[in-house]
């Protein structure tokens, strides 16, 4: 499938924000601590998800999405996660935690997922070691063994998302034992995992902060959750509705895990208002450049939002230096850009962007997730039509992406790849 874009049209209207991807996938992952019925609800059908649940049903679990809900189930049956999807699900790692904290003993491949740069798991495995867990490794697979229990103190030499997510998830069901663990990411989607464990009976306490501490339980008992409100959909929308002008609303979003992003779009001129669960945003000018923009873990700039960025910034007035501090392979995305007469040069994690008034339509290919969707926002202010195959890679994060553009009055389609 690709995406055939007409360029030019203003946004107006309402979106209202799906639950956030990074949060619903290590949630699903935690669901494997748990026997009894789990119900994650109003749960959007991210291709990412669909593929976990896939690798949850394969290994025994009971799954059943029903009305924008996801059930979960039963116990697994076998702990070797060496199945095809692993190889394109990155998230798949997650599951490493949860079933070495239930079961004592798991198999991986290693996972897979968006070529964005290098994304060891060596965190993930440095911070297990140092809870007791035992690795070894042959024929390219990864065998642990966390045959005593899961328990002490660590220290992350990085604030990783997934490694803090997974080592949570770890030392739960480490009965009365207690686990500290330092230099923890302070993503939002940490904390919606640490409530949902509580919700289940867990005891995690300091997510969102640099410290957390687990206490751990016996056993989890059932739960019905709902995840918080994707802030990278959010910001892809009001990024959106910044280039091609006009007003919208993104409703069900917390505004304060997007302040970074707020102060660059109203430093490019757009008029902002914030609530309590949504902003909206008004545009009717041309965007002035951000001088510099850096990534950075929570609460800095995030990473998953600098393709758009960068795309934002080929059409503001004036010059824009990106330093990408997390991935250093984010910057695929230019290649495809600079199709699109795009001013850009790149020099190891850095980007420097001249603006130009106007992109022009062609055929692009998505490198990855968040690109995809950069290419996406640049056809929709672009002269003419623009052809963007590689849709798959977008609706790995993005449920229903066109049609959210045409209910703003977007021209975008999706159709069949030429043959």
């Amino acid at each position: 499938m690709r995406y055939v874009v007409d360029g030019g049209n203003k946004l107006f209207g309402k979106i209202d924000v799906d639950a956030a991807k990074n949060a619903t996938l290590p949630i699903i992952a935690a669901t494997i601590m748990c026997d009894d019925e789990c119900i994650i609800k109003d749960i959007p059908l991210y291709l990412d998800v669909v593929e976990m649940a896939s690798i949850l049903e394969k290994l025994g679990k009971k799954i059943l999405f029903s009305e924008n809900n996801l059930i979960i189930s039963g116990s697994l049956n076998s702990t070797s996660v060496i199945m095809a999807e692993t190889k394109t699900l990155r998230s798949s790692i997650f599951m490493l935690g949860p079933i070495l904290a239930k079961y004592r003993k798991a198999i991986f491949t290693s996972p897979g997922g968006c070529d964005i740069g290098k994304r060891p798991i060596d965190i993930h495995i440095a911070g297990l070691k140092a809870l007791g867990v035992k690795f070894s490794y042959a024929n390219d697979l990864i065998y642990s063994d966390a045959s005593r229990v899961i328990c002490g103190e660590v220290e992350l030499s990085f604030p990783s998302v997934g490694a803090t997510e997974n080592i949570i998830m770890s030392a739960v069901l480490s009965n009365g034992e207690i686990t500290v663990i330092k230099n923890c990411a302070r993503e939002p989607e940490i904390v919606d995992l640490a409530n949902f464990i509580n919700s289940m009976g867990g005891k995690v306490f300091g997510a969102g902060y640099e410290t957390i501490v687990v206490y751990g339980v016996k056993r989890l008992h059932g739960t019905e959750f709902k995840c918080i409100g994707d802030r990278i959909m959010a910001g892809t929308f009001l990024i959106a509705g910044a280039m091609c002008g006009g007003k919208i609303e993104t409703e069900g979003i917390d505004p304060k895990f997007l302040l970074p992003l707020i102060v660059f779009l109203r430093n490019s001129g757009c008029n902002i208002d914030l609530f309590s669960d949504k902003i909206t945003l008004e545009n009717f000018s041309r965007l002035r450049s951000i001088e510099k923009i850096e990534t950075g873990t929570f609460p800095g700039f995030p990473t998953d939002l600098q393709s758009l960025i960068l795309v934002m910034q080929t059409i503001s007035k004036g010059i824009s230096i990106i330093h990408e501090t997390v991935f250093e392979a984010r910057f695929k995305v230019v290649q495809e850009l600079i199709k699109m007469g795009a001013k850009i040069n790149v020099s190891e994690r850095y980007a420097t962007v001249v603006g130009i008034s106007k992109l022009k339509a062609s055929n692009v290919k998505c490198p990855d997730l968040r690109g995809g969707a950069g290419l996406v926002l640049a056809g929709l202010v672009a002269k003419g039509t623009t052809y963007i195959e590689g849709v798959s890679h977008v609706e790995r994060g993005y449920y229903n992406f066109d049609q959210k553009l045409r209910s703003l009055g977007a021209h975008i389609e999706k159709v069949e790849d030429i043959k």
